[in-house]
């Protein structure tokens, strides 16, 4: 098969560049700066043992490969935000023998939230979701570091809405050579939702910095708990904690790449990009809507998807605002809400 990576940033450099390095044909989608680093330069992939360059073809359109080819794969790696124009791009794009690929392609869904797959299958009839643990980073044209060790990441993986088939395993063999854990499951949403518990701290890592002190830990479980309560009023299974940490164990360890630390996740990286935009209204918003939904309160993930996304707009720096600030006016929305 032959890997279409569309979005080739942190997520999907470093499972491009893992695929290329065992062996297994990539094309990388990616525009401006990034584009063009990696088209003069090769992608530049940094991980704990080292660091490879790997010149692979990059395109920004589906027109510049011609016809698709029956056995490619389309892995979805941009961000929640920009999955529309990108399914839209992708969907109509013709396959060699006929036919498109929203009628003939397999599209992966690897990204934070729930989203994006809800959204291929409007277009796509084969629609794969991928529960993503990956720590990586892309801050730089044309490089991407990818901090785990011993695994470079575990991405559970099935179709959507339910089920497994030939296609996800042999999706998933190609990542289990490429230095990733990929367990085919049944119930790829129930793993994705309970990530999704872990990723709203990502727009406090975005407004107020990376989680370290006890308040801050303090404040995240503030809302989680949030988002708990709108899981279970909704009837959304998740896994456990206990369940996530006996598959995790200590596969995936962060590790500094040439005495860097990682300086923060997606969110935290998509406002130091200066990118304009944020994955909040996917994140932190897809509990607001859950909330409204079944009549659950949710003035938490409300504050902070609010206040993510005017950091995207703004352009204001990430992890800029105190946390005893952010803190205060969490206390004010949800005094707010007990009053009305």
């Amino acid at each position: 098969m032959r890997y279409i990576i569309i979005g080739a940033g942190a997520v999907g450099g470093a499972v491009g560049g893992r695929l290329a390095g065992a062996g297994c044909e990539v094309v990388l989608v990616a525009r401006g700066a990034h584009r063009a680093a990696l088209a003069g330069h090769g992608l530049r992939l940094k991980v704990p043992d080292g660091e490879s360059t790997y010149r692979l073809p990059v395109v920004q359109e589906p027109v510049e490969l011609g016809e698709l080819r029956p056995d490619d794969v389309l892995l979805l790696t941009v961000k929640t935000q920009d999955s529309e124009a990108a399914l839209a791009a992708w969907g109509p794009a013709p396959v060699a023998g006929g036919g498109t690929a929203a009628e003939r392609l397999p599209v992966v869904c690897a990204q934070n939230g729930v989203e994006s797959q809800r959204l291929a299958l409007r277009r796509f009839r084969r629609v794969y979701g991928v529960c993503v643990w990956l720590p990586a980073t892309f801050v730089e044209p044309g490089v991407v570091a990818a901090e785990g060790a011993p695994l470079t990441g575990i991405l559970h993986l099935g179709r959507f809405p339910h089920g497994t088939d030939k296609t996800a395993r042999l999706i998933a063999a190609d990542l289990e050579k490429s230095r990733f854990e990929a367990p085919v499951v049944p119930d790829v949403t129930r793993w994705q939702y309970s990530k999704l518990l872990g990723n709203l701290a990502n727009a406090i890592e975005a407004v107020s910095g990376p989680l370290g002190s006890e308040e801050s830990f303090a404040f995240y479980g503030r809302l989680r708990a949030e988002g708990v309560a709108v899981l279970d009023a909704a009837g959304v299974a998740y896994t456990s904690a206990e369940e996530e940490k006996e598959v995790r164990g200590d596969k995936i360890q962060l590790v500094e790449i040439g005495g860097v630390a990682r300086g923060g996740g997606s969110s935290w990286q998509s406002l130091n990009r200066g990118t304009g935009t944020i994955e909040a209204d996917y994140l932190n918003g897809e509990i607001a809507l859950l909330g409204r939904l079944h009549g659950v309160p949710t003035p938490l993930n409300d504050l902070l998807q609010r206040l993510a996304n005017g950091f995207a707009r703004e352009r204001r720096a990430a992890g800029s605002l105190p946390l005893d600030e952010l803190v205060r006016l969490a206390d004010e929305a949800v005094a707010f809400v007990q009053e009305s």
